[in-house]
């Protein structure tokens, strides 16, 4: 009896470890991606209703105002990463914690913690948001305007795109528990704004 528990143990952790070298080689295959930026508020303005600053009410640029003047502009938005993993993995990727850091602009900004789960089906992409805040003041000097307009960009309006990317390290859920990925990955930057759209 003794025995075959011997034999059969190192069988399971054998079993166990090329699942997880499986699991581990699916989130490597997995291609990260910037789909787009939604959700936009600016000093708690809503920018999907807007299209240029010019297009802001009264109301709105008297909060922008009282914003700067209290040396904050409060930005929120959402950005969508997608995961495609590709159909000859044959094995799902289920990711359970991404850290990640923002670069706009090629300016580091702000890091934080997406910690839902999201399985990565082979050949099925898939997207799930990472909930952005920062006050853009710290990063970014200009006027009211400057600073409306930049916002306007990454919601997919006014003039240039800018540039948006992620550093993240992903974590996957393994048969034998988390493993977090062993490097930084730098999500392909993408250019987002109204050019994006046209």
């Amino acid at each position: 009896m003794r025995r075959r528990s011997l034999v059969v143990l190192p069988a399971l952790l054998l079993l166990g470890g090329c699942a997880t070298l499986q699991q581990i080689a699916a989130l490597r295959n997995v291609d990260f991606a910037l789909d787009r930026v939604a959700q936009v508020r600016l000093a708690d303005i809503d920018l999907d209703r807007v299209r240029s600053y010019s297009d802001l009410s009264v109301t709105d640029v008297a909060r922008l105002t009282l914003a700067l003047s209290r040396d904050e502009l409060p930005l929120e938005f959402n950005l969508l990463v997608q995961g495609e993993n590709p159909p000859e993995n044959g094995t799902e990727a289920r990711l359970v914690r991404f850290a990640w850091t923002l670069l706009l602009e090629d300016r580091e900004t702000i890091s934080g913690v997406f910690d839902d789960e999201v399985v990565f089906a082979p050949g099925e992409p898939t997207t799930f948001p990472v909930r952005i805040s920062l006050d853009l003041l710290e990063f970014f000097e200009g006027s009211a305007r400057d600073l409306g307009e930049l916002a306007l960009n990454l919601a997919g309006e006014g003039g240039s795109p800018k540039n948006v990317a992620l550093r993240a390290v992903p974590t996957i859920q393994t048969a034998l528990g988390p493993i977090r990925y062993p490097g930084e990955i730098t999500i392909v930057s993408t250019e987002v704004g109204r050019n994006d759209r046209e």
